[in-house]
């Protein structure tokens, strides 16, 4: 379980910020691991919000600067939380269908986006089983706002950064189970990887460094804040 609990370059879960923020919370100190795991968890969820960084492969330490995430972003945020707790943990790497993103991506930035995008969730090992935590990237007030105005397709509704099989509900809130928002617009499995650093070192959503510039000088900031004016006043 060791390479599970490594700091990696991104994974940097001995940093000042994220050493800080362990301490502040008391998170070693929670004797459920169910408990300590749920907290680590509910503070990706909700207190990074759901948004867009300038990229993908950023340290830990930068997204929680930030103060905002996406799938992959979050996920490797989430993961040095809980390895800097003592959780194992890994990541799974997709492509998913940038349909699922109408709503939080609009117009030209939208058009720009790649058909499939990279996306990745964290998983931990608990009670000898994988358990995914994909339930993370979408934060209560966001998804409070936006889930009756999701976009029906059959089988699933989707929008807003939520892709979500009829039936299965909103299943965010981590019990000692598995936890998904975006898995039904999942298109190709792209492998399992010891860290996120494994993962994007082959795959990646930058590779167009015009299309990254023009989203990080013109657009990401106006992203950001409309999906703050959707939290704060619905779709």
């Amino acid at each position: 379980m060791d390479v599970y609990l490594n700091e990696t370059q991104l994974l940097n879960y001995r940093h000042p910020m994220i050493e800080e923020l362990i301490e502040s919370h008391q998170w070693r100190e929670i004797d459920s691991l169910q408990e300590q795991i749920s907290a680590v968890y509910n503070f990706v969820r909700n207190e990074i919000k759901f948004g867009y960084n300038r990229g993908d492969a950023l340290t830990a330490s930068e997204i929680l600067e930030d103060g905002l995430g996406q799938c992959n972003t979050k996920s490797i945020l989430l993961m040095a939380l809980l390895r800097g707790v003592g959780v194992p943990c890994r990541v799974q790497g997709f492509t998913i269908d940038k349909k699922m993103q109408k709503g939080a991506l609009t117009g030209i930035t939208y058009t720009l986006a790649p058909k499939k995008i990279i996306h990745a969730y964290t998983e931990i090992w608990v009670n000898h089983e994988w358990l995914a935590l994909e339930g993370v990237i979408i934060d209560d007030k966001l998804l409070a706002q936006t889930k009756n105005h999701l976009s029906d397709q059959g089988d699933k509704l989707i929008g807003y950064g939520v892709s979500v099989k009829k039936g299965d509900g909103f299943n965010t809130c981590f019990n000692g189970k598995s936890t998904f928002i975006q898995v039904a617009s999942v298109v190709d499995h792209l492998g399992t990887f010891n860290s996120p650093d494994e993962l994007f070192q082959q795959y990646s959503n930058n590779r167009l460094k015009l299309k990254m510039w023009i989203f990080n000088t013109f657009m990401r900031k106006g992203i950001n804040a409309n999906l703050q004016k959707i939290r704060d006043q619905g779709v």
